[in-house]
């Protein structure tokens, strides 16, 4: 694992030199961005609707779950460890998990959260001020949640407590085959009906860690470290679902929504790659968690697997385009059958998000993904 103390320094100097640059920038559209909405523009055309009403289906169920995350392992009211580092913060096990991972790990899950509610809130108001309807998911509020204390207790979309993610998207960025290409790949670790988040307070409970060396236990860890490559794959399938969707958009102010919020989600996505690497290698891992039986190995090995090295953290170059083309490292899979709006309900359903919900909800997210994946790019 990397020195903490240092990459939460390095992550801070960049962004506040980030920050920086994108003041200056404000500062000189200061006179022209009040004139940015000042009139209506005209209708979308149908395909156009129904690619950002997809667009913000998907962004209000990713909003529904990162908001469980965030209640539970964000940082709530309280400040970054970073500002007040407080030897003893009012953190619960589940917390003081994901910040083994990354000391920052609870304010980028806040974060993130706060990140998707704004593309969903936007993506509502964008299609509204183009004359279409918005997307409204509260009748299908449903499912209950975690009953474990930071719960809001309210109904969710989403259900985070028994998944089977899929973690082949960790080997496919570090491999050199693309699955545009047919290519596909193993499970990185086999995470089958598991919870990401603690169902109940018994979940904050368990053995020690590495011998009681790390905060919090293994229980609790095992939980934090499902959660971590959860997040890889639910950033990972929005970086390819927002790139798929933009080769299908007519209208030039619809490609900047589009690749603007998709250039988030890949942001989103390296950063979680990092963050579920560090919880397989040491000093977090190797470990078993006695209550669930999951077991985390040190992917460092010996013997070291490239494939899941988890130094890796950019795409590793792939084919693209054409074979016969120099590999080049990119956001994949782009074609339809594997990045669309289908592939993405069908890879939501199968990692147990929607496990409890009502086929009514069901059917009208294929309805939607359907019609954004028939969208056609209109030319002239």
């Amino acid at each position: 694992m990397k020195d903490n103390n240092s990459k939460s320094k390095s992550r801070r100097s960049f962004l506040q030199g980030s920050l920086a640059a994108g003041a200056a920038v404000m500062g000189a559209s200061a006179l022209s961005e009040s004139k940015l909405f000042a009139a209506p523009a005209a209708p979308l055309s149908a395909g156009d609707t129904a690619i950002l009403q997809f667009l913000a289906a998907a962004e209000l169920i990713e909003s529904d779950l990162w908001t469980q995350y965030a209640e539970l392992g964000g940082i709530g009211n309280d400040q970054p460890i970073e500002v007040n580092p407080n030897p003893n913060p009012p953190l619960n096990n589940y917390q003081l998990a994901l910040s083994n991972l990354d000391t920052d790990g609870p304010q980028y899950i806040t974060s993130n959260t706060l990140d998707e509610v704004s593309h969903a809130t936007f993506l509502n108001a964008y299609l509204e001020f183009r004359g279409a309807r918005p997307v409204n998911f509260d009748k299908f509020r449903t499912l209950n949640g975690s009953t474990a204390t930071g719960s809001s207790g309210i109904k969710r979309l989403t259900n985070l407590m028994n998944l089977t993610v899929d973690t082949s998207w960790y080997v496919r960025y570090r491999s050199a085959a693309n699955p545009d290409f047919g290519a596909t790949f193993p499970q990185a670790i086999t995470l089958k009906n598991v919870t990401a988040i603690p169902r109940d307070n018994n979940d904050f409970n368990g053995a020690p860690l590495q011998g009681g060396s790390l905060p919090g236990n293994e229980h609790v860890q095992a939980i934090a470290n499902v959660a971590a490559f959860h997040f890889g794959y639910i950033e990972q399938g929005g970086s390819s679902l927002y790139a798929a969707m933009s080769k299908r958009v007519s209208d030039v102010e619809v490609l900047d929504v589009t690749l603007g919020i998709g250039g988030d989600e890949i942001a989103h996505f390296l950063e979680w790659v990092d963050f579920s690497g560090n919880g397989v290698q040491a000093p977090v891992a190797p470990f078993t968690d006695p209550i669930s039986k999951l077991t985390f190995p040190n992917f460092f090995g010996p013997p070291l697997n490239p494939s899941i090295q988890p130094s890796l953290i950019f795409p590793v170059p792939c084919e693209f385009i054409n074979a016969s083309l120099p590999r080049v490292s990119v956001i994949r899979p782009l074609i339809d059958k594997f990045a669309g709006a289908v592939a993405t309900i069908a890879s939501f359903t199968a990692d147990g998000l929607f496990i409890g919900q009502s086929e009514e909800f069901l059917d009208t997210l294929m309805d939607m993904a359907t019609a954004a994946d028939a969208a056609q790019r209109i030319i002239g």
